[in-house]
């Protein structure tokens, strides 16, 4: 109950959140509450705000400090990723298939984790943020089956990156760096939110969270 305390609960019938450059709430969490109406989620994440939470529990609104990103003219690729990729092993493609990303990446299993922190109900909201052109998939094949990609939404210039699954080895690694790589002259910045061993590994690394909303800001084309 304490950690709740520490939190600004959200009006049902307003959409607004606390201001993530002056407040940084607890642990990275800011808010709770609220719903996931497609404008509430969308003016999240033009804010920086992010929904993270396990399914059947309270909303948690995140924007963490710091805040894990790529610049995609900063992206690493080994030696063995290169013969991968030279070999043409994998094809890609955009906005193709974004119902059968999202699916894969509910589904798939983490190592270390049971359930699944994409609910249905979140699910039907990134979908139709993607049927208004405000989300987006890369999907990666061999031979013309779906082995891997990743969805996110796309404000301005900033790419926000949301999930992404594999059902081969680097087929994800492989997707994120053709993607990093096609938009690296029009994409300032991919916001991966938290840490992981696998984006750390391709180049994405920790910046204070008022640098990540500025870049964001200025790269709003819709605020």
């Amino acid at each position: 109950m304490g950690f709740f305390l520490k939190m600004v609960r959200l009006d049902e019938n307003e959409i607004s959140f606390p201001d993530p450059q002056v407040y940084d709430g607890h642990e990275g969490v800011i808010a709770f509450g609220g719903d996931l109406s497609i404008d509430r989620v969308w003016f999240a994440y033009q804010l920086g705000i992010f929904p993270w939470y396990n399914p059947d529990e309270e909303i948690l609104w995140w924007c963490p400090d710091p805040r894990f990103v790529l610049f995609p003219k900063e992206i690493k690729i080994s030696k063995s990723m290169r013969k991968i990729l030279s070999r043409n092993i994998f094809t890609f493609s955009e906005n193709k298939n974004f119902r059968e990303v999202i699916r894969n990446c509910q589904e798939i299993s983490r190592k270390g984790q049971t359930g699944t922190w994409l609910s249905d109900e979140l699910m039907d909201v990134f979908i139709s943020l993607h049927d208004y052109g405000l989300a987006k998939s890369i999907e990666v094949w061999q031979h013309e089956e779906l082995v891997g990609g990743f969805y996110g939404l796309q404000i301005g210039n900033v790419f926000c990156g949301e999930s992404m699954f594999a059902k081969v080895s680097n087929a994800s690694k492989a997707g994120f760096i053709y993607f990093a790589e096609k938009y690296q002259n029009s994409i300032e910045l991919i916001d991966c939110q938290s840490h992981t061993d696998h984006l750390e590994s391709l180049g994405a690394r920790m910046i204070p969270k008022k640098e990540f909303l500025k870049i964001l800001y200025e790269n709003n084309e819709r605020r």
